[in-house]
């Protein structure tokens, strides 16, 4: 029976599980980008805690989007209870 497959040995091909995702950058796959609407941004942090990929930045009066690491996920206009973040098509240029 052959040993289990560790990091040490494991595939090149095989994408690690833990990684700096602000590093990651977004190429132009994107299809779907959140925007933050400042009046309805009460600062609650939900969209903060819930970012898979930490790309939700806290500015003085709301929170913003760091659209070189955000994949479009939408995760955080979905757990925002203001709904201060829409998903909106993302655009050329």
């Amino acid at each position: 029976m052959s040993s289990p497959t560790t990091i040490r040995n494991a595939p090149d091909n095989l994408c690690p599980i833990a990684t700096e995702y602000t590093t990651m950058l977004t190429g132009d796959w994107r299809a779907m980008r959140p925007v933050v609407d400042r009046d309805r941004c009460v600062k609650c942090a939900t969209c903060w805690l819930y970012c898979p990929v930490q790309c939700i930045h806290e500015r003085p009066t709301w929170f913003d989007v760091n659209y070189d690491t955000c994949k479009g996920c939408g995760i955080c206009a979905e757990e925002c209870p203001h709904r201060a973040i829409a998903m909106v098509e993302e655009t050329e240029g």
